[in-house]
């Protein structure tokens, strides 16, 4: 090996050693190797940040933002409403969630198609009194089975076609995926309706994990402050102390029959102000006797509950790029910033019911969140977490749902048919819905997943340097010498294999990034035509089944489901073996040796 490609697989190799690990985001661990790879010479300055302008990181920013807009005119809700009926058999359901998903998630990004249905399938589990995790895992591989379908569907099919434009000269299709796919997917779905629940494990299927987290959640009390107390004249924040070591949240208080949330921090306590308390019975025992604080009378109880029907409990999931993971309540401030607190998590089927404020939240858990009235969405979306419950639609985007579909449309035929590029054609879209107001101005940037094009801006350098280094090259030889005996379709079968192993346990995106050009180098050694290469390669970095890090909506099913790391094998493991069997023999039907 030579000096550079020592240092680019050392790089690549902490690289996939962090993403394991999960410790730091893979945003950072990424953009950390590629100023590495300046440094240390191997990527050169001009080019460290040609990946942020490449066409594939703008194309997949570009359709997180039509995603959104389709989500936020009504679209997906329309057909999500129109198809779904109650009373539907476990098979039946599946089978149409499945294939809703499964649609959805080959013309808008697959995470948003499972959040949005992901409430739907809950409701309809708790009408038909089944565990959700019955029909979670399936509708989350369905999503993720449905991205192989079209060029949008997922990010790893955008990078390859990019890969294959700057290596053979032109870009793979919008619909150049579909016939692979789409058989493979159909496969799949089958494999899900008939016989996926009965690998879900037991111990899933018998609880809810949602019902039991409301049973856990502390109550609201009340406690007013004596005329000779020690906290009057001082501010409410420094209550905080006596609050955590009791665990109890302080949610405000009530003056004069005013309420005072988070705005009151620095409000100085009077006598006879009350206090707005959630906390369990003897957690709230303690917090009164440690600062001699006194219970309410009867008629400011009447005050209180009046009061407390200006909160709600709502419940939400945490996913992996989430503002509040591997951190606490606490530390973020939920209190002050949002007025909200955490009353209860569900991690994993299990419920964490000690010192709330200081727990670390994970991704896949479920959190009980009360907030004041009216205001559940907009702290889960600063929290970046996904509501477990069924919104409804306004009237006003409800209005522009045809609108929405119809510059989608109109943009997917005129690239298809070769009139424009992909990407100028989503931009035009992306204008065309600030201009109407489907995607508010201000909402424009925040509905980019960032992480994820820093991935890509930081990975597509570093996977550039490997192949000009020779890097690639060196794989590929390596796996043809180890399958030398084989024959073609089996080589083509393990690098689907090994594809999809990497994807289980990395980010498919950086998984795709350097697969591709190890499949296009593998080509030219045995002499056949790469494109088969390249479409293994794009079925086995989006089938990622086996644990919950691989795919995000993995992630996010976790809790709900109360499904735990060791659960997804079960149903994935024959899933993968499936679509290897069914789509090695369609990629050489469709696109030949």
């Amino acid at each position: 090996m030579t000096h550079d490609q020592i240092i680019l697989f050392a790089l690549f190799g902490a690289v996939f050693a962090l993403l394991i690990w999960g410790r730091y985001r893979y945003d950072l661990v990424a953009f950390c190797a590629l100023l590495a790879a300046v440094v240390l010479g191997v990527v050169q300055p001009d080019d460290a940040f040609a990946g942020f302008g490449h066409p594939a990181t703008i194309i997949v920013a570009l359709v997180l933002v039509v995603s959104s807009g389709l989500v936020n005119a009504g679209a997906v809700q329309l057909i999500t409403r129109k198809l779904m009926q109650h009373g539907r058999s476990l098979r039946s359901h599946v089978a149409l969630m499945g294939g809703i998903g499964a649609v959805l998630s080959g013309f808008i990004n697959n995470v948003a198609a499972l959040a949005l249905l992901m409430p739907v399938d809950m409701q309809a589990a708790h009408r038909a009194k089944r565990s959700p995790a019955l029909s979670l895992m399936p509708l989350s591989f369905a999503t993720i089975l449905g991205g192989m379908v079209t060029l949008i569907g997922t990010p790893p099919n955008i990078i390859i076609a990019s890969i294959r434009q700057d290596q053979l000269g032109a870009p793979f299709e919008m619909f150049d995926f579909t016939p692979v796919g789409a058989v493979t997917a159909l496969a799949g779905m089958a494999f899900l309706t008939l016989v996926g629940s009965r690998f879900i494990p037991k111990r899933a299927t018998e609880t809810d994990p949602t019902e039991a987290l409301e049973d856990t959640a502390a109550f609201l009390a009340e406690l007013s402050v004596p005329e000779d107390n020690d906290m009057i004249d001082r501010p409410l924040s420094d209550l905080d102390g006596a609050a955590t070591e009791s665990n109890v949240s302080v949610l405000g208080l009530i003056r004069d029959g005013t309420r005072r949330y988070g705005s009151s921090r620095t409000t100085r306590l009077r006598a006879d102000d009350i206090l707005i308390l959630e906390a369990q019975p003897d957690a709230l025992d303690a917090f009164r006797s440690a600062l001699g604080l006194a219970y309410t009378d009867a008629d400011r109880r009447a005050v209180i509950e009046d009061e407390a029907e200006g909160l709600t409990l709502t419940q939400a999931v945490v996913p992996r790029d989430a503002r509040i993971v591997d951190t606490s309540a606490q530390a973020i401030g939920l209190h002050w910033r949002q007025r909200s607190v955490i009353v209860g998590i569900s991690r994993e089927g299990r419920r964490i019911t000690e010192n709330l404020r200081r727990a670390t939240i994970l991704p896949g858990d479920i959190l009980l969140l009360l907030t004041p009235a009216d205001t559940g969405p907009q702290v889960i979306r600063w929290l970046g977490c996904l509501p477990l419950a069924e919104t409804g639609l306004s009237v006003t985007q409800e209005n522009k749902t045809w609108l929405a579909i119809g510059l989608f449309a109109a943009a997917v035929a005129a690239a298809t048919a070769g009139v424009i590029p992909l990407s100028i054609g989503l931009g035009i879209v992306v204008v065309g819905y600030v201009l109407s107001g489907i995607v508010p101005l201000r909402d424009l940037y925040d509905e980019i997943e960032w992480p994820v094009v820093v991935l890509l801006g930081s990975l597509i350098p570093l996977g550039d340097a490997l192949n000009d280094s020779g890097g690639t090259q060196l794989l590929a030889s390596q796996l043809v010498d180890l399958t030398g005996a084989l024959p073609v379709w089996a080589i083509l079968a393990v690098l689907m294999a090994v594809t999809m192993t990497l994807s289980d346990v990395l980010n498919n995106t950086a998984t795709a990034i350097v697969a591709a050009p190890v499949g296009i180098e593998i080509a030219r050694r045995l002499d056949v035509a790469p494109d088969p290469f390249l479409m293994a390669v794009a079925i086995g970095a989006s089938s990622a089944f086996l644990t919950p890090i691989g795919h995000k909506n993995n992630t996010l099913i976790l809790g709900p489901g109360g499904y735990r790391f060791g659960d997804y094998w079960r149903m994935g493991l024959p899933l993968e073996i499936i679509v290897i069997a069914v789509s090695v023999p369609m990629i050489l039907w469709v696109w030949p040796l």
